[in-house]
């Protein structure tokens, strides 16, 4: 049943614009709470409704739950045509894309997709195989090579460039690190494998290297959108120019002022420069504000108005509201935790539930402190902010089974499961990984042959396989066969495996969704579940918890009450970040983005005192603090309320003493060694 779509009254005069606007390149610059998914929602409905074919529209987002979102929302405005319109992110397309021109690359078309930690094993076979392991000095371990081999793609800068960047105590071993990076992408040639950056890297060398494949994904994607382009990277910038090559219609809608994963290879430039690229862009600005109330957006407004460079704009609302956000300077961080547990349950007196309040960050430790003091007042929450579901060794190594059903020849996940087995080590396992994997005898090994005499977990798993192999069973089948061989292998290896256990039912259950092999493992490694919200239950009545999260993990999310916690100098903006602008600019946006998660409590929270042992100010544990550089006197004064808390010193400094002992003349392998704790606990 077709549904007439009243534009005029759903939309407001700049919405209504940028869902109008059609033909040519467009850039929407959607501040903060503007609506920027009601536009690109009402803008799929609206081409579709214009007789659009909706094979011809590309919606490219960053989550793949996202796009599906959009897509369901523009079905239930218009008709079920949108669900037609192709939707997911830019890794799932470039494997759709991949899957079918794969053999003009030189890949199979049954490559497997690494993830993160399987890059990281990967990286680390090989890093072993070259001996630099037994390295007298410093080498770099896997996690590190293979964050520093993503962020030279990704910023499509050099090994040399990265490493004299944010990697300088390591710049000794640059000749390494390159022959580690060929001997990697040799060996992923060789196994067929891919990583999340070889997705893109080869997508692009289609589009940029063999034209006709270019045409004929360019006319048939005639209106490309692309959401959050404030976090796409070069490689990402690069692959929507030439998609957009030929009807130029492309319209990119994101936040300059949102603009906060450098770390992971966001590129800022690509939303400044979006002009210049595309030629006759028109810039479209979103400004109404419908989330936060004015006095907040008031403060967000000044803080982004001193940015160095960005498009101008200013948030307003017909929110008035009547309460300025909360300036709070407390002794210590101690005295911060007892302040926040105290207003939360406060505010939950007077009516306010708990999953409407949220604490933010800057890096994952700041909420130490704040956790035991919650727990100790029995106030549940959920942090987010950590290790990813799939990450966890028990579920990666669920998934390897599952891998090698998919790819006998994958050579990591072998390497992984026979590891597992009693009486396998390194040398037996590279053993038995030459006969099956290198001699190309899958699963038809002899089940006589010496290597079976090891342990009979191995004639087991072999067994196992032989039985999957000759069935067509879906995933979540293959899981509970699988278990009962991993079973004994988890009882030995973990003590609390039975927590581990209803990690893996979880697994199950995810699989149970799924009827293909190839999906289900491609989903996984794009478009993992958190652990953490596994964990937390998602039948769980979300009225019980507050939130706890890092800034970046928060992006995108809103909450009544928002509390600001460790606002000082050296915490936000960061440590790592003192002696570059650019990266000072960002830590300004990190602060913009936390503000502007708040619709009607904003709460920002400096400790008096850092006894962290982490400061950076000092070589004692105990500093005074300096209020954070993005919230200066003006605009304490004029934009915020400010208040003191019982308990601080009366002998301690106000604001206006605090000492002024500003950085400088820091090594920067000093800064890089104490920002390895920040990185870790961050986001």
């Amino acid at each position: 049943m077709l549904r007439k779509i009243d534009y005029q009254k759903e939309l407001n005069p700049k919405q209504r614009e940028a869902v109008f606007s059609t033909e040519g390149p467009h850039l929407v610059i959607a501040g903060a709470g503007s609506g920027k998914t009601r536009v690109l929602v009402y803008r799929v409905a609206y081409l579709v409704e214009k007789g659009i074919n909706p094979e011809e529209l590309l919606l490219l987002t960053f989550t793949r739950k996202a796009a599906a979102e959009m897509l369901r929302r523009a079905s239930s405005l218009l008709d079920e045509r949108c669900n037609r319109v192709s939707g997911g992110t830019f890794h799932s397309f470039a494997n759709i894309v991949l899957r079918k021109y794969a053999p003009c690359l030189g890949l199979a078309a049954n490559f497997t997709i690494l993830d993160r930690s399987d890059a990281e094993d990967t990286i680390n076979l090989i890093r072993t195989k070259l001996g630099f392991h037994k390295s007298k000095e410093c080498f770099p371990r896997k996690g590190t090579l293979c964050a520093l081999l993503s962020k030279s793609i990704n910023k499509s800068e050099s090994i040399k460039n990265v490493l004299s960047n944010e990697y300088a105590r390591f710049m000794e071993w640059e000749g390494q690190i390159i022959r580690i990076k060929d001997e990697y992408a040799a060996y992923k040639s060789s196994k067929s494998l891919l990583d999340y950056d070889d997705l893109l890297v080869y997508l692009r060398k289609l589009l940029l290297e063999f034209d006709q494949i270019r045409l004929v994904l360019a006319k048939k994607y005639r209106y490309i959108m692309v959401d959050e382009y404030q976090d796409t990277n070069k490689l990402q910038a690069q692959i929507i120019g030439a998609l957009a090559s030929e009807s130029k219609n492309i319209m990119a809608v994101g936040d300059d002022a949102q603009s906060i994963y450098a770390f992971r290879g966001a590129n800022f430039k690509n939303i400044i420069d979006f002009p210049v690229i595309f030629k006759g862009a028109k810039l479209i600005t979103l400004e109404e504000n419908y989330r936060s109330t004015q006095p907040i957006l008031n403060l967000t407004n000044e803080i982004i108005r001193q940015a160095e460079e960005g498009f101008e704009k200013m948030l307003y609302t017909r929110n008035p509201g009547d309460r300025l956000p909360v300036y709070i300077e407390m002794q210590d961080e101690h005295k911060q935790s007892e302040y926040v547990a105290d207003k939360i349950l406060a505010l939950r007196e007077e009516g306010l539930e708990l999953s409407d309040m949220a604490v933010l960050f800057r890096s994952g430790w700041h909420s130490n402190d704040l956790e035991v003091e919650l727990a100790s007042r029995g106030i549940p929450f959920v942090k987010y902010g950590g290790q990813k579901f799939v990450e966890a060794a028990h579920v990666k190594d669920m998934l390897s089974y599952l891998r090698i059903v998919q790819n006998a020849f994958d050579h990591v996940s072998w390497y992984r499961l026979l590891l597992l087995m009693p009486g396998i080590g390194p040398k037996t396992a590279e053993a038995i990984i030459r006969q099956v994997v290198v001699q190309k005898s899958g699963f038809t090994v002899d089940s006589k042959a010496k290597i079976f005499s090891k342990t009979h977990q191995l004639a087991a798993l072999f067994k196992l396989f032989n039985e999957i192999a000759a069935n067509h069973y879906p995933p979540a089948e293959m899981l509970e066969i699988c278990i009962e061989h991993y079973h004994p292998l988890l009882k030995e290896k973990y003590d609390d495996f039975d927590k581990r256990l209803k990690d893996i039912d979880s697994l199950v259950r995810i699989a149970r969704r799924y009827r293909s092999l190839e999906r289900f493992l491609t989903d996984m490694a794009l478009e993992p579940p958190e652990r953490n919200i596994v964990e937390a239950g998602l039948n769980n009545d979300e009225r019980t918890h507050v939130s706890l999260s890092t800034i970046h993990s928060a992006k995108g999310l809103e909450w009544h009450t928002v509390f600001i916690i460790y606002l000082a100098e050296g915490h936000l903006p960061s440590y790592l970040s003192l002696e570059d602008s650019r990266q000072i600019e960002e830590e300004r946006r990190l602060l913009y983005v936390a503000a502007t998660r708040a619709r009607e409590n904003l709460f920002l929270l400096k400790p008096h005192i850092d006894r962290s042992p982490w400061n950076y100010f000092s070589k004692t544990n105990t500093v005074f603090t300096r209020p954070s550089r993005f919230l200066d006197e003006n605009i304490l004064g004029k934009f915020t309320s400010i208040e003191s808390y019982p308990g601080k010193d009366s002998d301690a400094l106000s604001a206006n003493d605090i000492i002024e002992k500003k950085p400088g003349g820091a090594s920067r392998a000093f800064l890089e060694t104490i920002g390895e704790y920040f990185e870790s606990g961050g986001d």
